[in-house]
């Protein structure tokens, strides 16, 4: 399913999902590039960013990050993250943003003609059915050539066009020296 100079595209980035399928491919994503190259191929009405945030941290590594996207056209949503002990009695940290970004899709489905959606979670794949049969293209962004694959084998299947995100390396990925501090390794997205 081609783009068209017409559509109205909206970006869904589930955040420690394309974090992870970029740094399993070995580079870093350059977000100006991302949201100039989706640009370029219809009017991109709105860019949506998710991720849950540490609140009782000092700093966090992701701060860097999320300021910019704030200040640099992205709809941040971010929720706080829990925090539990695994089962080897690690310290983890969880933050889940499905259901967010499940309904900040549903609402804007009546003013856009695609949806660009960055994440392989098999969880998505009922809403990208919902939205399609509200007449919307979905296009999913991850990855199969990761080892695992990142993307949930039903949630490509039922997409309308699915993009490797290794394919779009040379033109959204950072320069090495100006990568992101990286999130904390603990994170379970």
């Amino acid at each position: 399913m081609p783009f068209y100079p017409e559509d109205r595209i909206a970006l869904f980035i589930d955040g420690a999902n394309l974090y992870s399928s970029a740094r399993n491919l070995g580079f870093d994503i350059d977000f100006k590039k991302l949201r100039a190259l989706f640009g370029a191929k219809g009017r991109l009405v709105r860019s949506f960013y998710y991720t849950a945030l540490i609140d009782d941290q000092d700093y966090s590594p992701l701060r860097p990050l999320v300021d910019w996207l704030d200040y640099n056209g992205y709809t941040l949503v971010t929720k706080p993250a829990k925090e539990f002990t695994d089962a080897e009695g690690r310290r983890r940290i969880k933050g889940n943003m499905d259901i967010e970004l499940a309904i900040d899709m549903l609402e804007i489905t009546d003013r856009i003609d695609h949806v660009v959606l960055f994440s392989g979670d098999g969880d998505f794949r009922r809403l990208v059915e919902v939205v399609q049969r509200r007449g919307v293209q979905v296009t999913v962004v991850s990855t199969t050539r990761s080892n695992p694959p990142m993307v949930a084998d039903e949630l490509r299947r039922q997409c309308d066009e699915f993009i490797e995100l290794r394919d779009l390396e040379p033109e959204i990925s950072r320069p090495r020296e100006a990568a992101v501090h990286r999130p904390d390794p603990e994170f379970v997205p």
